[in-house]
């Protein structure tokens, strides 16, 4: 049996109901306590310890010392609390081993019979089964119960039953109560000793009753695990905050420490104010940061400026417009009182990914203000200077040019600006050197609308000598006439003129000379009317700065305007003037150079055997001459390759072979002669199609340009799928074509790029626009390309603009003759006949000789020389067209047979009597062709005996 705290009741530990004497299990007890509290202890304190060995690397910086403070009194504090939770309960332990004795020894003391057992004979007997059932209910380890002389008559262990228990019993015998912690053998005890009276109140016997020391100890062990839990919870707790904490202030600290911290602030105070230029910070918001001491001077800043917005100040509407923008700027001047300031605004570095304000310096430069004595003005100047780089030259426009000189200087330096130039720069091309007594007016502003000058457009002569005006030019410099009433010269050009201008109230007048590059280009004049200061020596250097400026962008717009006025000379040259007329399709276009400079788009309409036609556009990378010349290349490249008769994918082909070739031997030839630009031609785009109106067929290749829109007959736009092959030059990779069955009455619609995208227009709203355009039905091909211009049109296109539209047709059945030819001489006969019929048929007797010796001939040479199956076809167009098609690839070759050949004149004589005649190769052989006028004045007188069945035995 244990007791109440956990100990075998009546085992050798039990304690004797006196006092014992030396150490005993109790005192074991409590030692085993606090080892098991020191070793969870060092447990707990490993892995801090190793927390603090790794943080203690940072301990230079601030960061790590304020972490190793934190955790330093952390552990302080979590271990005085553990500790004084130990003791605490240790106390309360035994607080409740005292008050349970003395309950139960109160409680049996005072027990009825209790003295009159005691005064029996043998109260062991009477007394112990009734202590022992008294220890077990009260959970107490013993209950002893003694006469006044300490001798017990009960006790837990029987042993003990009759010896003398030891300790200090005088105040229990004496009748008092009391409890004690007894130190001794076996065992450490709380034990609680009550007299025993009877009826009269004599003490007769004493009960002593207790719980051992151990037992109140392996309780506190007990809680010991649970306190020292959290004790390291809090510990581990308390340090995570910490190290938290200082990895915050690491962040912000930058892991700095004292040292480098106070140094840093000390220079932070001893630079920023300190120096003799205002420093402000201002966040994203608008409110102000820091303003070191300068800043405040300058600006005249209230001592609470700090966290204040910059529109709350008090400062220049301007300068807190600037403050507050957060815009970049550069030496900007404004005011503050009766400062100048020189501003300087530059964003700050971002912190953690958000803008974080800016930084704005401020310089005084009213010193150099009060140097000059001109301070407002030298800035106006400078600022319209300025302005005048930005607005003058705009445009590559030499009228709009001038026209922005004359604006700019209205009315910040003159009333009135009126500017002449040479009529050689007008056109753009290079002025003559000499004396310039005539200019056209190019440009005028004022600040009035009337004005006595002579209106743009007008001739100015400069014809005395001694006027500004021709003094400028003569000097080549600018000429200030300060009052205009006493500059004679001026006065003596146009007395009645100059007495108009003087009346309205033109009072000072300086003429500079427009000059580049040496060159005079014109002449500029600028007025005062209104104002009533006249100008002074001061403002000629200004007004020869401000037309320097402008003369060089004149200079270049001229340029300009000659070159673009070559290329569009050369383009227009060798874009072809007039397409031709043909049943096969009916064309429409458009072609419109890039305002900026000209491009090198292109487009052609190839009329080919067998009343077929091929449509040409393309693109050539860049603007000028060289991209116009490049393109002129090319068309003349596609025509001849066209006369081969080739597959779009084939001509492709070899024109990019061409193109490859070209460039080689171009680029060869500028590293050659040293010159930087490549004159080469790669970067161009081709879309080649050819329609073939006996079949329907369209078939087309596409060299990187976008492919054509195809508007059928009941109005359905639809862009066919087309493999957009690399651009020519680039070359190593194969084109393909594609073939498409045409609906009667479709609409093929070939464009560039620049019809559809600009700067302000993606490519894929320019096509919507164009699908939108292209279905309104009923519009002829002219009507339709000035529609898809309307609507597609900008402003000022920055690249060229080419558009095709072709309405194709079909050839009428009547109008195509086929017969299948065996493989027999005797069956040429019989095909030339049914010809012959076929064109009596369509009128055409005139030509049905001509043509029968034609078939003869090639019909015999199919024969001969090439393989079945073999064919004639007759399609009556605008001319004749003769087709003989035969399973070999075989081509003839036209050569002079000699008088003693007995062949070898069939070819000669197909060359002789037909308009035009070739050979074509298709996936299953050849196609040899020829053309007759529908009129036979041309054709040759024939022979008055000619056998046509003999000149089939002896033509090849």
């Amino acid at each position: 049996m244990t007791g109440r705290f956990g100990l075998p009741r009546g085992s050798e530990g039990a304690p004797e109901h006196g006092l014992p004497s030396g150490p005993g299990p109790g005192r074991s007890a409590l030692v085993r306590a606090r080892r098991s509290a020191r070793r969870f202890a060092r447990r707990i304190a490993r892995p801090v310890s190793g927390l603090f060995a790794n943080l203690s690397l940072g301990a230079r910086s601030v960061a790590g010392q304020v972490f190793a403070l934190q955790a330093v009194l952390v552990l302080v504090l979590i271990t005085a609390a553990a500790t004084a939770l130990f003791f605490q309960a240790r106390y309360d332990s035994q607080r409740d081993a005292r008050n349970r004795s003395l309950a139960a020894a109160e409680a049996f003391a005072h027990a009825p019979g209790l003295p009159a057992a005691l005064e029996s004979p043998d109260p062991t007997a009477r007394l112990q089964p009734l202590a022992e059932g008294a220890r077990r209910a009260s959970g107490v380890d013993f209950i002893a119960v003694m006469n006044t002389d300490g001798i017990r008559y009960t006790d837990s262990r029987p042993e003990l039953i009759g010896q003398r228990s030891t300790g200090d019993l005088s105040r229990a015998v004496a009748g008092h109560a009391f409890t004690e912690t007894f130190e001794g053998k076996p065992s450490d005890v709380v034990r609680a000793v009550v007299p025993v009276r009877d009826s009269a109140g004599t003490v007769v016997g004493l009960v002593a009753t207790g719980i051992e020391v151990a037992n109140v100890g392996d309780v506190v062990e007990g809680q010991l695990p649970l306190l020292l839990g959290a004790a390291a919870g809090a510990l581990l707790l308390g340090t995570g905050g910490a190290a938290l904490v200082s990895r915050r202030l690491r962040r912000q600290t930058r892991g700095l420490g004292e040292a480098e911290m106070t140094r840093m602030n000390e220079h932070h105070e001893a630079v920023l104010h300190a120096v003799r230029e205002g420093v402000l910070i201002i966040d994203t918001e608008g409110r102000v940061v820091l303003a070191n001491d300068e800043a405040r001077r300058l600006l005249d800043l209230p001592a609470d400026a700090e966290q204040r917005h910059v529109g709350d100040l008090g400062l220049d509407p301007r300068t807190a417009a600037l403050l507050a923008s957060g815009r970049v700027a550069t030496d900007e001047v404004h005011r503050s009182g009766g400062r100048l300031l020189a501003v300087n605004v530059r964003p700050t570095k971002p912190y953690g990914g958000r803008p974080s304000g800016t930084v704005t310096t401020l310089r005084d430069s009213t010193e150099l203000a009060a140097l000059s004595g001109r301070a407002a003005v030298a800035r106006d100047r400078l600022q319209l200077l300025y302005d005048a780089g930005v607005r003058i030259g705009t445009t590559l426009d030499v009228v709009r040019t001038a026209e922005e000189l004359s604006e700019v200087a209205v009315p910040r330096f003159a009333d009135f600006v009126t500017v002449e130039l040479l009529e050689p720069v007008l056109r753009g091309e290079e002025p003559s050197v000499g004396t310039h007594t005539e200019m056209r007016r190019a440009a005028m502003s004022g600040v009035r609308v009337d004005s006595p000058l002579q209106p743009v457009g007008d001739t100015i002569r400069f014809i005395v000598p001694t006027a500004p005006m021709a003094t400028a030019l003569d000097a080549g410099r600018a000429v200030l006439a300060a009052d205009l009433s006493s500059a004679f010269g001026w006065r003596a050009q146009d007395h009645d003129g100059t007495r108009v201008a003087l009346e309205y109230g033109l009072h000072s007048l300086i003429s500079v000379p427009l000059q580049a590059r040496g060159v005079v280009l014109g002449m500029a004049n600028f007025w005062r009317a209104d104002t009533p200061e006249a100008f002074h020596e001061e403002d000629l250097s200004f007004a020869e700065e401000l037309a320097a400026r402008a003369a060089v962008s004149i200079d270049n717009a001229r340029r300009f305007t000659r070159e673009h006025a070559v290329a569009v000379t050369l383009q227009r040259s060798l874009l072809p003037r007039v397409l031709p007329d043909l049943d096969s399709v009916d064309v429409a276009f458009r072609y419109l150079p890039a305002k900026a400079g000209v491009g090198g788009d292109w487009f052609d309409v190839i009329p080919l055997a067998g009343a077929r036609v091929a449509l040409v556009v393309g693109d050539v990378v860049g603007h000028g001459v060289h991209a116009a010349a490049t393109m002129g290349r090319l068309r003349t490249a596609v025509h001849n390759f066209s006369t081969l008769d080739l597959p779009p994918d084939e001509l492709l082909g070899h024109l990019d072979e061409l193109i490859d070739r070209i460039d080689q031997n171009e680029s060869a030839a500028d590293e050659g002669s040293g010159e930087g630009e490549s004159s080469g031609v790669t970067g161009a785009t081709c879309l080649y199609a050819v329609y073939d109106p006996v079949s329907g067929r369209c078939a087309m290749a596409s060299a990187g340009h976008p492919g054509p829109a195809l508007v059928g007959p009941d109005g359905v736009v639809r862009y066919p799928e087309l493999p957009i092959g690399l651009p020519l030059g680039v070359g190593g990779m194969p084109f393909e074509a594609v073939e498409l069955d045409l609906p009667e009455a479709s609409r093929l619609v070939l464009f560039t790029d620049g019809l559809l995208e600009d700067r302000d227009r993606d490519f894929d709203t320019g096509l919507d626009l164009l699908t939108e355009t292209l279905s309104r039905r009923d519009r002829s091909p002219d009507q339709a390309c000035a529609d898809v211009l309307a609507a597609l049109l900008f402003p000022t296109p920055s690249d060229d603009i080419a558009l095709l539209i072709a309405d194709t047709r079909r050839l009428p059945a009547d109008r195509i003759a086929e017969w299948e030819v065996l493989s027999d001489p005797a069956d040429v006969s019989q095909v030339r006949r049914a010809g012959a019929a076929q064109l009596a048929a369509w009128g055409l007797e005139g030509i049905s000789f001509t043509a029968e010796l034609i078939l003869s001939e090639l019909i015999t040479n199919a024969i001969r020389y090439g393989s079945a199956p073999i064919r004639v076809r007759l399609l009556l167009d605008r001319v004749l067209i003769c087709e003989i098609s035969d399973g070999s690839s075989t081509s003839p070759h036209l050569r002079y047979a000699a008088t003693t050949d007995e062949g070898g004149r069939g070819l000669f004589l197909v060359a002789q009597y037909a308009e035009r005649w070739g050979t074509r190769y298709t996936e299953r052989g050849k196609v040899i062709w020829a053309e007759l006028p529908l009129s036979g004045t041309a054709e040759p007188a024939p022979p008055t005996l000619l056998d046509l069945d003999g000149l089939e035995d002896l033509a090849w």
